[in-house]
């Protein structure tokens, strides 16, 4: 027999699978087909690429190519250094990059064999065999266990369960971590046994591989099933929907662009002006061609052009150590270990799923201390996303707790109309028999069989379905499970009852309600459907309508969430026909999905309204406390939602993103209307809204927030192309961005994306962050510049794709207040340090130029050029942007407004670049001319020896080495054991290296120039005195500026602990008296009008504040 896939005569290419690998037809000559094997790989690398293809990215960074060039130039070219000063850093950098991506691809192959050599069983010649995953081909029948994953994508042939039905969930695919059921086909169903199933002869007629993630499962409950591989490999949906998440940059990282631009011209400058003043020098024929140092004929021959070209390139190789290469491996260094203080914070370690914080990217570190603009969801982030049922109502009547099995419900609302008692039983049986969810039964242990007491768990592919189940089991209506298409039920007179079920309308987003239809043991038809509010009542009586309405509502603007049930008894003829239909729907090859929809609109048509549920998902344990701190710190939250607008703007009360005090702005459909020309109603309010800001903006420090829903924002992104309303997407922007917060419900994950995306693209590039845990949180989490992603219960698609997870919604408070706080200020001060102490190391060399007819001559030995990043001023920083907190943690933490200090300093970055520039080329100048003065007597001993050039620059890079180390010193807040080891253990290596470099005749060195030159050095006195006063000299205006800081600091405390002002007489800041403002123009709109609140901290209730608004009309 030939088993076809839906819908495949509409691909371009299908493939044949031969079940089991026999032929259907003996005569027919059988050709294997070849499929790809069933290995995973997700490594990068090979034993064999690893080494080009490593080289060609990272030469593919343009400091590592820039310094290749000079290390090829110091090769062909005469320079005045040699190779080794740049060829051994670079060396160093591409090594230790070079083991750590390995060790990360390493990571990756040890994961790819987990996968590919796990043991699975296979069915051949009626027996299992045991193979590894990779061994598999298409065409294998292939069993899986209970709880185990699928090695492969399968066609579901049969299982243990004799209706041919199987449970799995689909979490490492979409997220979902929510049961589904899956049905194997009825000529199937039967082969449970291995010798029946390898009796099949069979052919699969299906798509090519496709990434159709709505086609697939992951991972099998209860018991086994059996089923043929048909994509293997990198084949599967697994691997077609994975994925290299787009390279994200921090702002550090251009900013560090920028810097070297600006370094690269210093540089170029240097070489230029050295090469000028060489030839403007050379022009008098003594200094260009001396009687001690006569040209050879070559040289007298050589084209000037050329000369001056050559000598060009030997400056750039004197001055490149100005660019800091080595300063990119320190920050990869610091961003990979500074990753683990996330990973090992205890505090952001959940004891409930035994996990805590996880860094899936550790290159956005310091992008945690910049944000901007926090996009969260709601289900599963600010909630539990742990439903619990509260209360329902059955005719408009409100039952809420139980007050025995005999009696059933209290009543609170008053006596129920028609139907009485039996239209309780018939909701409680409808809550019973409207779902999906089996019963997975809990292990019986020896000598407890059958015991009374032994308890089962429900479950579902929702978790609101298993809170409606119990809900009516509290009541007295308990679901006993489905055993061959019957289910049962055991009512409050502790009586089965058993339905036929004949079909299950399945829950879909597009219809929103689900159903099933059941016959009951006398012979009744009855359709039993629940699913949204907006989805129901167009399909009931409308009389029915009105009095649970009010219910619903009610229960929204509480935060439930609620669902509403209906029923309708049908005729044999009406089911007949229903059944036919959906038959003929089943069995389609074209539009299924179309048809299937078509049906179940006709047969939930003309039902009855029973009643509404409502269902509780409560708030994450201190949400609210975090969405404040986020406010606090300067944030603006933004709830992106595909819940209705009454429960999410209830949470939103809840967890503070809204105060009483908020004036909220509405944009939804229900403001829009059904009016044909939407678009002009939707420009009118925006219109109308951004008149109301305008008017408002002189208002008493009044907080404004927005509520939009997934409609009103198609019309707004997506406008048609006649509509005037495409002008004012940009006012729409600001209305957003003036809003202090934004609630948008009935989101499409695209429209999540969308929304940050254009957030991200306003003017200044605000730094973004959005955080979620289910699958349709990926595109946002993807979009933005940082993602975090929830350990939820919707699987962890989310966290997977994200740059980090945290277990709760809580742990964002430490995770951006303390540890983005410190990594933005640490990453800072790394930056601009390497380009602080690389100036001060180049300077001196540039300035020597002057004095030695620019001969090229290197002030410092080859030895101090290529050690100076590498090995004397590289701990140091590196333990310094690791531990470093200027701050404490616990006061960062409990401080919010300590982040707006540091985020505020982004669209700034070149005023402490600028400070560091200057502060390096005053040091440079101090150590240069400090030691040339000193030289002015060049007879530093009492027996006239003289010192020579070496002994000048090695006094100068004692005194740098020094200055520099010290000045590290000098702004470290917080010591441990570790920064005083790297800092004095740093200089203590200088001066070992010093004596051992120049106390050994080196065989391989051609000039023994700084034989005994340190040692000899250190003999003089007043060496001595001059390194320790040019130090001090070199570091007075920091210690100046310490001291200065320190002082104003501590009379601020004085001044704050000895000053009382009385509440009535504060101020706003920037306003010298408390006169009333100016009332604003009158202006209506028709919101509800918002409690009075006290004003924020530190603002006065008269302060006046006013509110720009970049908008090109004025109001009335």
């Amino acid at each position: 027999q030939k088993l076809e896939c839906a819908g495949e005569e509409k691909r371009v290419g299908t493939r044949t699978v031969v079940v089991g690998h026999r032929p259907v037809s003996e005569t027919d000559a059988y050709v294997a087909q070849k499929f790809c094997d069933n290995r995973i790989v997700s490594s990068k690398y090979t034993l064999w690429n690893f080494l080009p293809k490593n080289l060609f990215e990272q030469f593919r960074r343009i400091a590592n190519f820039y310094f290749l060039i000079i290390f090829l130039v110091q090769v062909i070219v005469d320079t005045p250094t040699s190779p080794v000063t740049s060829g051994l850093p670079l060396f160093f950098v591409i090594t230790v990059t070079a083991i750590k991506q390995g060790y990360e691809d390493w990571l990756r192959h040890r994961a790819d064999n987990e996968v590919n050599k796990s043991n699975v069983f296979i069915v051949e010649n009626a027996k299992q065999v045991q193979k590894e995953s990779e061994k598999i081909k298409v065409g294998d029948i292939v069993e899986v266990k209970a709880d185990e994953t699928f090695p492969c994508d399968l066609i579901f042939l049969a299982s243990s369960s004799v209706d041919g039905t199987c449970y799995v969930t689909t979490a490492s695919l979409d997220g979902e971590s929510n049961f589904k059921t899956h049905y194997a086909v009825r000529d199937t169903t039967v082969l449970c046994t291995d010798e029946a199933i390898d009796a099949l002869t069979a052919t699969i007629e299906c798509e090519q591989p496709q990434p159709d993630l709505y086609k697939g499962s992951n991972k099998l409950h209860f018991s086994k099933a059996k089923g043929v591989a048909v994509y293997t490999g990198m084949e599967t949906k697994m691997a077609l929907n994975y994925q290299g998440k787009s390279q994200k940059r921090s702002a550090v990282e251009k900013s560090i662009n920028a810097f070297l631009i600006v370094y690269l011209c210093i540089l170029l400058s240097k070489a230029t002006v050295c090469t000028t003043l060489k030839y403007v020098w050379q022009s008098n024929p003594f200094n260009d061609e001396p009687w001690y140092n006569e040209k050879t004929k070559k040289e007298r021959e050589t084209f000037k052009v050329l000369r001056m070209f050559t000598d060009f390139l030997s400056f750039m190789v004197l001055f490149n150590f100005i660019i800091p290469v080595s300063m990119y491996v320190t920050v990869e260094m610091q961003k990979f270990l500074g990753s683990f203080f996330i990973s090992w914070d205890k505090e952001m370690y959940d004891e409930e799923i035994k996990e805590g914080a996880l860094v899936n990217t550790s290159d956005l570190n310091e992008e945690l201390g910049q944000v901007e603009y926090v996009f969260t969801d709601k289900t599963g982030t600010l909630t539990e996303n742990s439903m619990e049922f509260i209360e329902c109502c059955i005719d408009g009547h409100k039952y809420k707790d139980c007050i025995s099995e005999v009696d059933g419900f209290s009543q609170t609302d008053g006596p129920l109309k028609y139907y009485g008692k039996s239209r309780e039983e018939l909701f409680l049986r409808a809550l019973c028999l409207c779902h999906t969810v089996q019963i997975k039964e809990a292990d019986q242990v020896d000598g407890l069989i059958g015991h009374p007491e032994r308890k089962d768990t429900y479950i579902s592919s929702s978790p609101d379905e298993i809170a409606l189940v119990k809900g009516a089991e509290k009541y007295g209506f308990t679901f006993l499970g489905l055993e061959n298409d019957f289910m049962k039920i055991r009512n409050q007179k502790n009586e089965t009852e058993m339905y036929q079920l004949l079909h299950v309308l399945n829950f879909d987003p597009v219809r929103r309600r689900m159903s099933v239809i059941v016959r009951t043991t006398t012979g009744k038809l009855l359709l039993f459907c629940k699913g949204a509010d907006s989805s129901i009542f167009p399909r009931v009586q409308q009389e029915e309508i009105q009095q649970t309405k009010v219910h619903v509502d009610r229960n929204a603007m509480d935060g439930y969430r609620t669902l509403c049930v209906a029923f309708k008894e049908l005729t044999q003829k009406e089911y007949d026909k229903i059944d036919r239909q959906l038959n003929e729907a089943k069995m389609a090859l074209q539009d299924r999905e179309e048809k299937m929809a078509k049906v179940f609109e006709d047969a939930e048509a003309d039902m009855h309204l029973i009643g509404a549920t409502a269902v509780e998902d409560r708030l994450q344990e201190q949400s609210a406390e975090t969405i404040e701190a986020l406010h606090a710190a300067g944030m603006k939250v933004w709830v992106l939602t595909g819940d209705k607008m009454e429960t999410a703007k209830s949470t939103c009360y809840a967890c503070r993103l809204f105060q009483t005090s908020t004036e909220l702005l509405e944009l939804t459909a229900k403001m829009v209307g059904e009016s044909e020309r939407k678009e002009d109603r939707l420009h009118d309010l925006i219109l109308f809204q951004t008149c109301f800001l305008c008017c408002r903006s002189w208002t008493l420090s009044q907080e404004y927030g927005l509520i939009i829903d997934g409609s009103t924002l198609s019309l707004i992104l997506n406008p048609s192309q006649d509509s005037s309303s495409s002008n004012y997407k940009n006012i729409f922007l600001q209305i957003c961005l003036k809003c202090t917060a934004v609630l948008c419900c009935r989101m499409a994950p695209l429209q999540k994306a969308q929304i940050v995306r254009m957030v991200k693209n306003t003017k200044g590039s605000p730094i973004t962050l959005s955080v979620g845990d289910g699958a349709n949180d990926v595109s946002m989490i993807l979009e933005a510049h940082v993602g975090i992603g929830i350990k939820g219960k919707e699987g962890r698609q989310a966290s997977r794709n994200s740059d980090y997870a945290v277990p709760k919604f809580k742990h964002l408070r430490k995770l951006l207040l303390a540890h983005g706080h410190l990594y933005y200020v640490r990453i800072a001060h790394l930056v601009q340090y390497f380009f602080y102490k690389n100036l001060c190391f180049i300077l001196p060399q540039f300035l020597y130029q002057f004095f030695c007819g620019f001969s090229q001559q290197p002030l410092y030995d080859a030895a101090y050029l290529t050690m100076y990043n590498i090995c004397f001023t590289s701990l140091p920083i590196l333990a310094y942007s690791l531990l470093e907190q200027h701050i404490n943690i616990d006061t960062l933490t409990s401080d919010p407004q300590l982040y707006i200090d540091v985020s505020h300093l982004l669209p700034t970055p070149w005023r402490p670049f600028l400070y560091w520039t200057f502060l390096g080329a005053f040091e440079g100048l101090v150590f240069f001319f400090g030691v040339y003065f000193l030289f002015q007597n060049s007879s530093l001993e009492d027996n006239g020896k003289v010192f020579g050039n070496w002994t000048f620059g090695t006094i100068v890079f004692t005194v740098l080495v020094f200055t520099v180390t010290l000045k590290l010193a000098l702004d470290t807040r917080f010591w441990t054991w570790m920064n005083h080891f790297v800092i004095w253990g740093s200089l203590a290596f200088y001066v070992f290296f010093s004596f051992f470099w120049g106390g050994v005749i080196w065989p391989f060195l051609k000039q023994q120039r700084m034989y005994f030159v340190f040692a000899h050095m250190l003999t003089s006195v007043s060496t001595w005195l001059a390194i320790v006063l040019l130090i001090f000299i070199s570091l007075f205006p920091e210690i100046l500026l310490i001291v200065l800081k320190n002082i104003k600091e501590k009379n601020h405390q004085v001044r704050n602990k000895m000053i009382t002002i009385p509440l009535g007489s504060l101020a706003h800041p920037g306003h010298a008296s408390t006169a009333p403002c100016a009332s604003p123009p009158s202006c209506s709109l028709s919101f509800p009008p918002a409690a009075s609140a006290s004003p924020p901290s530190g603002q006065h209730a008269a302060s006046c504040q006013p509110w720009p608004l970049a908008i090109g009309f004025a109001c009335p």
